[in-house]
This record gives C-alpha cells, structure tokens and sequence, in this order.
C-alpha cells in the first residue's frame, strides 16, 4: 500500500510523481540498454560471466572440455570482432 506521500488528498496516486517515477526508471533502463549494446560490439553476447558459450549453434571459438553435454568454453579474444566466427 502507498505511503501518505505518494497519494492525494482523496486516496489517488499523485500522477505527477508517478510520471516522474516512470521517466527515471526509463532513464535507468536506457543506460543498461546502451551499455549492453556497447559491451556486444566487442564482446559475444553468447559469452557468459565464467567464459562458456551459451550458443545454440557452432562456433569456431568453442572449445569442449568437459565433454558434449557441458557448455563449451569460450577461447575468443575480446579484443577481436566476434560475428565472423558464427557459422551460417
């Protein structure tokens, strides 16, 4: 339930506040936004945080050390423009 102020006289959400509210958490998510669209120009997307490929498709920089039924690990560089490695 909203706190005292957050509603208006009569019980009603403050509509300016909310307004507010929504254009900050939109501010927020357009940053994540950016900064993923920036990290994927240089970083594969199919990459996680421990460096296996999550890709439903090969890869020549996949390698398989666990076995078939783990997920490759991912030997590209970072430094290098991911998209030509996928094949079609």
């Amino acid at each position: 339930m909203a706190g005292a102020d957050e509603m208006g006289e009569r019980g009603q959400v403050d509509r300016e506040r909310y307004r507010a509210s929504l254009a900050r958490l939109e501010e927020i998510y357009r940053g994540i936004s950016d900064s993923a669209v920036s990290v994927s120009s240089w970083r594969c997307p199919y990459k996680n945080v421990r460096d296996r490929c999550t890709a439903r498709f090969g890869c020549r920089n996949q390698k398989f050390i666990d076995g078939p039924d783990m997920p490759a690990l991912c030997t590209g560089s970072d430094d290098l423009d991911y998209r030509s490695a996928w094949e079609q």
